[in-house]
């Protein structure tokens, strides 16, 4: 009997994470097959693959394209069985019974393209790694505001809160966590999967802006647990990280802010970065990240007419409409819930993928 879901764990040199995680995946996760795909790994992931886990079935790419590219081949070459794709980090770690939420929401709800679940820390230094503290990088569900600044419910800058049953609730948020992206196959494709221009990080509020874009709808479902390194692959503190990062963002409210908005929203965001930069240099007592972000201010002015423009309201329906910066500094706002905000529940949409934008 085929399997509707495909559970796609992209790898590049992670045969440490592939070795602590990927049979738990497996073991986890019967109703779905798993794939790795390779981007040129040169640790023996491949071989240790054929070795220890025949069941996984692979696409070796052969070189590193990056995490969006990466993953765009590899799943077109996969099968066109599948109606669900998973997006799994390779250190990500799934709870038991993980699956079956996420997929029963998206069967129930064709409105919706794409969820995620509750992500928790893993923390592999500690006597028992399973945290109950949310994981930076998705937690119950991603939002950003009006100057392209993402937060989560449940961690808002560096400040991750401890998981006690708040965030239960399935919501719909702005974006999902790249760490662990289920999206229906047929909006995969309709989008043409993630833009290649952002190479890594913050493409998946991209896609999920598309989405929104597109008349389709992004949840958390908080009943679905994954626990999640984080920096497994690029640590924080990586200027390059930094330079992706701040160039991404900036990508990102070039596409999606409507026109009159666009070019004093970027400039505010220009005066903004440079004492984040000087602060994030000084803090790390590094100016390569200084560095990084006039690279990235760089790179933006030079590919941004690169950019597919999407022209919609859903940037107005979909982002918080403050300051996340000043509710945070200003504000002493740590938690989401201080906030008093969230996402309306979408009225009833389309239940089919429509026009296509990249």
């Amino acid at each position: 009997m085929q399997k509707k879901v495909a559970i796609v764990v992209l790898n590049y040199n992670g045969l440490h994470w592939l070795k602590t995680f990927l049979p738990l995946v497996c073991a986890r996760s019967p109703q779905a097959d798993c794939w790795v795909v390779d981007n040129g790994s040169t640790d023996g992931s491949l071989a240790w693959l054929r070795q220890h886990m025949p069941e996984v079935a692979c696409v070796a790419l052969g070189k590193n394209y990056g995490f969006c590219e990466g993953y765009n081949r590899g799943i077109g070459a996969l099968p066109k069985q599948y109606d669900y794709f998973i997006l799994l980090n390779s250190d990500a770690c799934p709870a038991e019974g993980w699956l079956a939420p996420m997929i029963d929401l998206m069967d129930a709800c064709p409105r919706i393209a794409a969820c995620q679940p509750k992500v928790l820390r893993y923390d592999p230094e500690a006597e028992n790694p399973f945290t109950s503290k949310f994981e930076y990088a998705g937690a119950a569900g991603g939002f950003i505001d009006r100057y392209g600044y993402p937060f989560c419910r449940g961690r808002l800058f560096n400040t991750c809160e401890i998981d006690r049953g708040q965030y239960d609730s399935p919501a719909p948020v702005a974006w999902a966590t790249g760490a662990c992206l289920c999206v229906r196959a047929a909006d995969w494709e309709q989008m043409g999967g993630f833009d290649p221009l952002f190479f890594a990080h913050m493409e998946e509020i991209d896609l999920c802006l598309r989405l929104w874009a597109n008349g389709r709808s992004v949840y958390c479902v908080p009943a679905s647990v994954v626990y999640h390194v984080g920096g497994g692959t690029l640590h924080k503190q990586n200027p390059q990280k930094t330079y992706l990062n701040f160039r991404n963002s900036l990508f990102l409210l070039y596409k999606h802010l409507p026109p009159r908005q666009k070019q004093w929203q970027i400039f505010l965001r220009l005066l903004a970065d440079a004492p984040a930069a000087l602060a994030l240099s000084v803090q790390s007592c590094d100016l390569r990240h200084l560095w990084a972000v006039i690279k990235a201010h760089g790179s933006f002015h030079a590919h941004k007419k690169r950019l597919r423009v999407v022209s919609s309201s859903a940037w107005q329906k979909v982002t918080y409409p403050g300051s996340i910066v000043w509710n945070y500094f200003a504000r002493k706002k740590r938690r989401f819930s201080d906030l008093c905000w969230q996402l309306p529940f979408p009225e009833k949409q389309s239940t089919a993928p429509t026009q296509k934008t990249t």
